[in-house]
C-alpha cells in the first residue's frame, strides 16, 4: 500500500489521468445500463429485421446514404427526429428500430430521442456501418434524384 501512495504522490499528472479514465469508464457503463435503448451486434440486428419485422433507420447525411446503405433501411436525418417529423417511421412504432450511423456513436442520441417519442423497441447498431462493412455485408447505392 505504501508503494501506491508513493507512486501517486510522485506522479500526480499520471495519477489524475488514471483516475479520469476510471471515472469515465464507470460513467459510461452506468449510462449504458440506464439507457432506454439496447446496443446490439450485427447478428442481433439482422435477426430483428428478419424475424420481427424490424426496421433499419439510417441517420447519416443524404450523400452518405446515397453512396451506400443497408437494403430496406429508412433514411431520416436526426434533425427531422428532433422536430418529430417522421411520418414514414410512425407506422413502425411498435416494431424493433435499429438506428445506424457511421460509427455507432451519434446514433445513441437519436435512439434516446426515439424512446422519448414513444418508440418501444429502440436499438443501436454497435460500431455502425463500420462493423457492417467489416463483416462484408451488402450495401446498396441510391440513384441521385
Amino acid at each position: 500500500m505504501h508503494q501506491y501512495i508513493e507512486f501517486l504522490t510522485s506522479n500526480p499528472v499520471l495519477s489524475l489521468a488514471w483516475i479520469g479514465i476510471v471515472i469515465a469508464l464507470i460513467s459510461m457503463m452506468v449510462k449504458e445500463k440506464n439507457a432506454k435503448y439496447k446496443t446490439i451486434g450485427i447478428n442481433e440486428a439482422t435477426a430483428l429485421v428478419n424475424n420481427e419485422e424490424g426496421v433499419f433507420l439510417d441517420i447519416r447525411s443524404r450523400d452518405e446514404f446515397r453512396k451506400g446503405h443497408i437494403v430496406g433501411s429508412v433514411h431520416i436525418l436526426p434533425s427531422q427526429i428532433q422536430r418529430q417529423n417522421t411520418p414514414e417511421l410512425e407506422k413502425h412504432k411498435a416494431a424493433p428500430i435499429i438506428v445506424i450511423c457511421k460509427t455507432g456513436q451519434t446514433a445513441q442520441e437519436t435512439a434516446n430521442q426515439l424512446s422519448k417519442d414513444g418508440f418501444t423497441n429502440v436499438n443501436v447498431l454497435k460500431d455502425g456501418l463500420i462493423a457492417w462493412n467489416e463483416a462484408n455485408l451488402p450495401l446498396v447505392a441510391s440513384k441521385k434524384k
